[in-house]
């Protein structure tokens, strides 16, 4: 069986053929040599339009904190009480059952429509299509909970908070950390495809704008990037207003 290194080689020199039959397709080194002048300058600022890639990552990363983190904080509780409570359980599944499935780009104009702006449009997308992963995977570890557990905690006469702290949380941990994987997953898959239609400073506009702009091939330096930059097809501030 062929090492890793071995395996890699073979790759590099498919990918370098392949990229010298289309001209359209950069090859290994072409590519090596853009991601090191991408990465050499992460955080220069040129304007709003033309910010270094690390500038777009944190701006990524900091609408999916608060987006996932909104939605960790409603979801986990929410899908411990629809897994305790049988009443909640019959009365939020069908409301479930039909949000759960909508796409998660269907969600922004609703929320350009409400909070009028693309940031909170952005963060409100992550939030609601991250937050069901973690509901759904909470609530089944919660009903498949021994029935003998909750026996004896009613035998000891536990309070609630005992039956959660002593026999919940430690048995549906799991599940929980299977959802919030789940969701993290959602999270970024979301935010790049809404970056790209709100605009702004995020790594989906930045992947939009290299598009717009043709730097897909990767023979152009920088700094005549930068002279010749042309208008970015949309900002966050058109995605503010004219959108609506």
């Amino acid at each position: 069986m062929p090492s890793r290194a071995a395996r890699h080689a073979a790759v590099r020199a498919l990918w370098a053929l392949i990229a010298n039959t289309n001209k359209s397709i950069p090859g290994p080194l072409e590519t090596w040599t853009a991601a090191v002048e991408l990465f050499s300058d992460p955080f220069y600022d040129n304007g709003p339009n033309d910010k270094g890639i690390g500038w777009n990552i944190l701006n990524s990363l900091y609408r999916v904190g608060i987006g996932f983190g909104l939605a960790a904080a409603v979801g986990i509780p929410l899908g411990f009480m629809i897994g305790r409570f049988d009443f909640l359980n019959r009365m939020l599944s069908p409301v479930i059952s039909i949000l759960r499935p909508v796409s998660p780009l269907a969600w922004l104009p609703i929320g350009l429509l409400v909070l009028q702006k693309a940031e909170p449009a952005s963060i409100w997308v992550i939030f609601i299509s991250s937050i069901w992963p973690m509901v759904l995977n909470t609530a089944a570890g919660v009903q498949r909970i021994p029935q003998d557990y909750m026996n004896v905690a009613r035998v000891l006469n536990l309070s609630e908070f005992k039956v959660f702290t002593k026999i919940l949380f430690p048995a549906v941990l799991p599940y929980v950390l299977t959802g919030v994987r789940l969701a993290i997953g959602v999270a970024w898959l979301v935010i790049v495809a809404a970056e790209m239609l709100t605009g702004g400073v995020g790594i989906g506009f930045w992947v939009w704008d290299e598009w717009n702009n043709l730097n897909v091939r990767p023979h152009h330096h920088r700094h005549l990037r930068r002279r010749h930059r042309r208008p970015a097809a949309r900002t966050g501030a058109d995605a503010d207003r004219e959108t609506l």
